[in-house]
This record gives structure tokens, C-alpha cells and sequence, in this order.
């Protein structure tokens, strides 16, 4: 690519906006133009309006750009106004009153935000997944008017068992799904949880999480009929829960097949997973579901930057007494799970020719 596509961020001071900056320093598609965040981080040069928390140095040129206002088509102090490709990542209830302004405005507003995932015309896509799904954006009243449109990516927990059942679905079936989940602190964003409440101990509720994790699983896996997704026919049950773990989601899952399989089967079904809508994208992994064989794994610490962070892992396959089988799920849930889901959606829109 000759030319990079500009583009902006949107909720640039948080977490997810950090990683973003992180992963795109060196993007052969996207250059980061235009940084937004709070009305108190406004006005400031990014890196007097960002406590940078990641383990490669804040870049220079980004620590120099000035946070503009979070509004389509502002800039700050000369620099350059909002670009028509923004990555977004802010809390829902900020998301809901935003993010149409910029799809109003033309901007295609690739977001990491809970906001509008079960809207009924908002593409909810996982590339290896559902690239299919990314049709709806043309039910989008935004693109008819001003050719912005919305696409978001999953909630980080549900990343890592969609990845893993999409290849099992497609074989066999799959009926009913029991998932446990054991979430990073990383994934309640910074300061977090606080250190007396998570150190020591394990917290069994995370606001919304379960829902989330139900009914989202379900639009990833399943169709699109005519306008809209019709959800995988299956039953699903989450519990979630937060561990002391910094990043690193853990999910140990149960499922019931459609179809009977041999343990065989489905470790194959996993090794030859290989989507089209993934291969040749930048971020995408190579392989991006990958087998643990050892016992114990996979574990966070040992596990979650595989294929940069984008790989899920897969381990402990064994028969379950209750279903079929069950299995251990790990991804990284900052990275696949968040800033890098977003931004491996916005090259699938790009290799599609849907960011102008």
C-alpha cells in the first residue's frame, strides 16, 4: 500500500486506546492522525493527557499530537481534523451518544465499544468468524446519507470460545455450550479493580459480562438471513468471573455436538482452521486457533501472546460427563480481544474497499 489510510481514536487516553496506538506505530495500512478523548484531556498534548501504561515506550510523535474534542471534524490547535476511519473505544453510555455523530458525519467507525453490538443492523464481526456479516452495514441509514457506517468487534471474553467453537460449528454442530470464564483485571480497563478486593481473592460477578457473553456468542455464530442475524440454535450458559491475572482471559467451556466426534476430529477441526477472510490481513494470525497438548495449559503468562497476541490457545480437551467434551480457552483479552479485533476488522473493511 502506497499510502496509508489516516485515521483517529477515539477514547485515545484509555487502555484500549493505548493498545491501539501501541499496535499501530508500525501498521503498514493505518497512520494515527487525530487522538480524542475526555473534555479534561482536551487541549493537552497526549502525553501530559495520558498515564502511559504499556511496556513499549509511548512513541514520540504521538506524545507530541494534542488531544482534540470528541466531536466529528474537530482539531486541536492546528493539528489535523477527525479522519473518515475512526477507531473508537469508549464506555457504552458515551458510545451511544458519539459514535452516530461520527457515522453521521461519514466516518466509518470501527468500534471496540459494547454500545450497539445487538443492534439489529450493526455488523458484530470476528473476521475468521462472520466476515459475511459486515453486508449489514448497508441497512445502515448512515451510509445511505452520508456513507458513514458502524461495525464493531466482540467483547473480549466471548473472543477466545467463538474463535475456538466457530471450526467445531461448522464440523458438527454444536447444541448446547456451558463456558466458565476467569477475566484479567486488565479487562475492567485502569485503575481497575482495586488491589484489596482482587489480590488474594476471586470476584464471581463482573457487571453485564454474562449477558453479554450469551448473547453476543450466539449473533458471532450464527447467520445472516436476508437483513438481519439469525442466532446460532443452541443454548448457552456463562458464568464469569475476575482473577488476579493482569492479562489474559481463561475460559474452560462445555459443549454438546450436533453430531458425535472423536477427540481426532475436533483437534483437527481446530489445526486445519484456516478462514479466507483472514489470510493476507496484517494482523491476522497464521494459525488462529492453536493446540496446547501439555496438561496444564494453557496459562495466561505462558500462553496469551501467541501470534503477537492475536492466536487464541486451545488445551485440555477431554470427555465430559455431563455434554460431549469440554475444553480450556485462552486469548489476550487487550489485544484479540479489544484493540486488535478492531483494528484486524477495519483491514478486512479495507481489503473489502469499504474505507473509501
Amino acid at each position: 500500500m502506497q499510502t496509508k489510510y489516516p485515521v483517529g481514536i477515539l477514547g485515545a487516553t484509555g487502555m484500549v486506546g493505548q493498545r491501539y496506538i501501541q499496535l499501530l506505530e508500525r501498521h503498514p495500512w493505518f497512520e494515527v492522525t487525530w487522538l480524542a478523548a475526555s473534555d479534561r484531556s482536551s487541549g493537552k498534548p497526549y502525553g501530559e493527557a495520558a498515564k502511559w501504561r504499556l511496556d513499549t515506550p509511548l512513541p514520540e510523535r504521538i506524545a507530541r499530537m494534542t488531544v482534540s474534542p470528541a466531536e466529528p471534524g474537530a482539531a486541536a490547535n492546528g493539528d489535523q481534523p477527525a479522519p473518515k476511519i475512526i477507531f473508537a473505544s469508549v464506555d457504552a453510555a458515551i458510545a451511544r451518544e458519539l459514535e452516530p455523530k461520527f457515522a453521521a458525519a461519514g466516518c466509518a467507525v470501527v468500534s471496540n465499544s459494547s454500545a450497539f453490538r445487538m443492534a439489529p443492523n450493526v455488523p458484530l464481526v470476528i473476521p475468521e468468524v462472520n466476515a459475511g456479516h459486515l453486508r449489514l452495514i448497508e441497512e445502515q441509514s448512515w451510509r445511505r446519507e452520508s456513507g458513514g457506517y458502524m461495525v464493531t468487534n466482540s467483547n473480549c471474553t466471548v473472543m477466545g470460545p467463538v474463535l475456538a467453537l466457530k471450526p467445531l460449528v461448522d464440523r458438527f454442530g454444536v447444541e448446547q455450550i456451558f463456558a466458565t470464564s476467569m477475566q484479567a483485571v486488565s479487562g475492567a480497563g485502569y485503575p481497575g479493580v482495586p488491589s484489596m478486593d482482587i489480590l488474594d481473592n476471586v470476584v464471581p460477578y463482573i457487571p453485564n459480562e454474562e449477558e453479554k457473553m450469551e448473547e453476543e456468542l450466539l449473533k458471532l455464530l450464527g447467520s445472516l438471513d436476508g437483513h438481519v442475524v439469525k442466532p446460532l440454535s443452541a443454548r448457552m450458559s456463562a458464568s464469569c468471573n475476575r482473577v488476579p491475572v493482569v492479562d489474559g482471559h481463561t475460559v474452560s467451556v462445555s459443549i454438546k455436538l450436533g453430531k458425535p466426534a472423536a477427540r481426532e476430529e475436533i483437534l483437527a477441526a481446530w489445526a486445519e482452521f484456516r478462514p479466507l477472510a483472514g489470510q493476507g490481513l496484517p494482523t491476522a494470525p497464521e494459525q488462529p486457533v492453536q493446540w496446547a497438548p501439555q496438561d496444564d495449559r494453557p496459562q495466561p503468562r505462558l500462553d496469551r501472546n501467541r501470534g503477537n497476541g492475536m492466536a487464541v490457545t486451545v488445551g485440555r480437551l477431554r470427555p465430559c460427563n455431563v455434554l460431549d467434551w469440554k475444553f480450556t480457552v485462552l486469548s489476550h483479552n487487550t489485544i484479540r480481544g479489544a484493540a486488535g479485533a478492531t483494528i484486524l476488522n477495519a483491514e478486512l473493511l479495507a481489503s473489502l474497499g469499504k474505507l473509501g
